[in-house]
């Protein structure tokens, strides 16, 4: 194929893209972006008693259950907690003030002050000219690696992504390589691999459990991490050959002039060795989560197409996305009308006939009114308790799912929780899920996420459904 035919069909696949799937990916974040702040070093950090430390919101990096840990990073910091406690007079020990944010936002927030120091769990890069210093190396000479589905297709170069599509969440370390290797393409003339920048309710743990079931199908992780899951999701194949861009090391970040921090960090790396069963938790709590499916097989597609008047007529009358609903049918029955569950619910959405009654609706076992009843108990939950200008549709939404699950009330207690904590009241995933996973577990989090990829899912093939 010639250079221009190759780079118009590439042009004219990035406009069918949704937003999120464009080449360029994220804003790049430049220095000149933060602020001036008050850096604040051990000596300060001890006075207050309080050292903040900037995390990745992932649950790979930071997650936290019931109180115990199965994010890689927060057990290293909760050890580097009682590293600098060693040896500390009374009164004058130190907590971790734990404060997440999406990983592509954690320098920029480091340099306002809203932290000491930065704790990413993955590979990130340090811009140039930013006041900052980092750490010596957690985990040194990383590789990002390829990481596909067992029995997809197999690669035995980097050039046969020619044309392909690879998925990455925001911030992620592969963005450069991959960049440079679509320089590589074009300029041999070939179609560029496409990179798809995933929805920013995705981690990396999420983006490969889609991989996983063949809803995207690749992405690029940092080696360590792909091995870590693939302990608890068997059906990820990691192509080690297929390495991008050069090896490098996972580290802390602190401000320049925290010397003595920086210091007391690297003293601790340096003998620190994680426990033999630090993912033991970690290992048993994901092994027994459900696990997403491909939605749109071809019995998958076949049972939505059944089903897509239904779907879209009561989420018109609700002012819903149709997909939200068809979303939540996937993960309560897999799209079966005639499903049978637990307590009693029945149906397409699984609604029980108390539920159908409460919103003024008859008979649940007919089609029509099982979703007219899910439509409507959805509509009233985000009215009556979700209906605030401050959240975002997506936010909103798992919200409600939330409260379609665990019942509203205990959502809002969540809510208020969160404020108390510092976290984002108004923002379901990373944010408010840590007070669920703390006080409820999983399960309430593993279903509004189940119910988010499929309905991401189904919106990148949005217009195919619809024609």
């Amino acid at each position: 194929m010639r250079l221009p035919s190759v780079i118009l069909l590439f042009l004219l696949a990035q406009v069918m893209l949704p937003a999120q799937a464009r080449l360029q990916g994220p804003q790049a974040w430049h220095p000149a972006d933060a602020g001036a702040s008050q850096v604040r070093d051990l000596a300060q950090i001890r006075r207050s008693g309080v050292l903040r430390v900037l995390v990745n919101q992932s649950r790979n990096s930071s997650g936290e259950i019931r109180g115990e840990a199965v994010g890689i990073e927060y057990a290293r910091l909760k050890a580097f907690e009682q590293f600098l406690n060693r040896d500390a007079a009374a009164g004058h020990t130190i907590t971790l003030k734990i404060i997440p944010r999406a990983k592509d936002q954690l320098l920029a927030a480091l340099l306002r002050g809203e932290g000491d120091m930065v704790a990413p769990g993955e590979r990130l890069g340090m811009p140039a000219g930013a006041a900052l210093s980092r750490s010596r190396a957690l985990v040194a000479d990383v590789p990002m690696v390829l990481v596909g589905r067992k029995g997809g297709a197999l690669y035995s170069s980097l050039e046969q992504l020619s044309g392909r599509s690879l998925a990455l969440p925001a911030g992620s370390a592969a963005g450069p390589a991959l960049a440079r290797l679509n320089e590589r393409l074009l300029a041999s003339g070939r179609a560029p691999l496409v990179i798809e920048w995933v929805d920013p309710s995705l981690a990396v743990e999420d983006v490969l459990e889609m991989v996983q079931a063949g809803i995207y199908p690749l992405t690029a992780v940092e080696l360590s991490i792909a091995q870590r899951w693939a302990r608890v999701m068997p059906k990820l194949r990691i192509d080690r050959q297929l390495t991008l861009g050069e090896k490098a090391g996972m580290h802390w970040f602190l401000p320049q002039e925290a010397s003595m921090l920086r210091a007391s960090a690297d003293r601790f790396i340096k003998n620190y060795r994680a426990p033999d069963n630090q993912d033991a938790l970690f290992e048993r709590v994901y092994r027994r989560l459900y696990r997403v499916q491909y939605p749109l097989d071809r019995i998958g597609r076949q049972r939505l197409d059944a089903v897509r008047p239904v779907l879209q007529r009561h989420a018109r009358e609700q002012a819903l996305d149709w997909l939200n609903l068809a979303a939540l049918a996937f993960k309560e029955s897999t799209l079966d009308p005639s499903a049978r569950g637990a307590s009693g619910a029945i149906g397409l959405m699984q609604v029980t006939p108390a539920t159908a009654r409460s919103m003024g609706v008859g008979d649940v076992h007919r089609l029509d009114n099982n979703v007219q009843a899910s439509a409507r108990y959805l509509a009233s939950i985000r009215r009556q308790f979700f209906s605030s200008p401050r959240l975002n549709e997506r936010e909103r939404m798992a919200f409600v799912l939330a409260a379609y699950n665990l019942g509203p009330q205990r959502v809002q207690s969540m809510r208020a929780e969160a404020r108390r904590r510092g976290l984002n009241a108004d923002q379901w995933f990373f944010q408010v899920e840590r007070v669920a996973m703390d006080s409820a577990g999983m399960g309430v989090v593993s279903y509004v996420n189940s119910v988010n990829k499929y309905y991401l899912a189904y919106a990148r093939e949005r217009y195919r459904l619809e024609r």
